[in-house]
Order: structure tokens, then C-alpha cells, then sequence
């Protein structure tokens, strides 16, 4: 189960590869509450690479902040992959970055439904070309799914920055 650490160490991975390749980075986080762009922020330069941090935690800040349609989030509910998506490229069209990743989940211990239990996270990684998503399901308790969510956020940046690459 990744750590606090493990999340820091995948933080300096991300900024090196987006300060190569002199990309800023956008973050729209729920359900981590601003874990990734703390994580971002405890590395020394990172405002070299880090653009902005969106801590969209209710629908209503979905939709003020970043621009995800109401309609989006109540056809789907907010932890869905379409407003992930919706947020990823909202976090984009409201920043100067590049590069976006986005986070919405249930961590607990209250709020799951026989749907969407708690662990349920929702991904997506954009840039002004294309946008990837997706859901994992995470075991424990909110703190440990709030930190492997941040975990996998970064951890699938890195593949997306890869991908992009190719």
C-alpha cells in the first residue's frame, strides 16, 4: 500500500519529466482534498512545473470552479468517468497548463452505495489533445484510499506524459 513517501517520491518523478519537457501541470482534486497538489508542493521548484491546484470537493464547486456541467454531474453522479473527464479538461480550460489530472472518489467511510462502494475512485489525465480515464477500487480506510488514490494519480501521469511522448 503506497505511503506518504511513496506518493512524494512519485511527485519528484512527475516534476522531472514535466520540467524536461517544460510542461505545467494543472490538478482538480475531490475526494484527496488537495493531496496531490501538496505532494506537488512540497518539492522545492515545482512552481517551475506546477500551474495550479483546484480542490473541487462539492458539485457546486465542480461546476463554479472548473466548469463541469450540472447536468454531467446529476445524469452521472460526481464519481463517474465522464465528469473525471469533464473535470480533467475543465482544470485545462481554467489554467495555463498543459498537462491535467483529475480525482473524484468515495473514500469513506460513509458515502459509498451498492454502485459505487467505498474505494471507488475515478481518474483522468488530459492535455489539449486528448483525455485518458478511468476507475480503480480501493480497499481500507479513508486515509489509506485517499493516499493510494493520489498514489495512482501520479503514477498513471507518468505513463500519460509516456504515452504522450510516442
Amino acid at each position: 500500500m503506497p505511503t506518504d513517501t511513496v506518493v512524494h517520491q512519485l511527485a519528484i518523478r512527475v516534476g522531472n519529466k514535466l520540467r524536461d519537457e517544460r510542461l505545467m501541470l494543472a490538478a482538480a482534486e475531490s475526494c484527496t482534498g488537495g493531496m496531490v497538489a501538496a505532494a506537488i508542493t512540497d518539492i522545492s521548484g515545482s512552481s517551475a512545473w506546477f500551474e495550479r491546484g483546484f480542490v473541487t470537493y462539492s458539485n457546486l464547486a465542480k461546476t463554479e470552479m472548473i466548469g463541469v456541467p450540472a447536468a454531467l454531474i446529476e445524469q452521472h453522479g460526481a464519481v463517474s468517468e465522464p465528469v473525471a473527464k469533464a473535470m480533467a479538461e475543465g482544470a485545462l480550460r481554467n489554467s495555463r497548463a498543459q498537462v491535467s489530472v483529475s480525482i473524484t472518489g468515495v473514500a469513506g467511510p460513509a458515502g459509498g452505495s451498492e454502485a459505487k462502494p467505498v474505494g471507488t475512485v475515478c481518474f483522468a489525465w488530459s492535455n489539449r489533445l486528448h483525455t485518458a480515464f478511468e476507475t480503480q477500487h480501493f480497499k481500507g480506510d479513508r486515509e489509506q484510499v485517499r493516499t493510494q488514490a493520489a498514489a495512482h494519480a501520479l503514477r498513471r501521469l507518468l505513463d500519460f506524459l509516456d504515452q504522450r511522448e510516442r
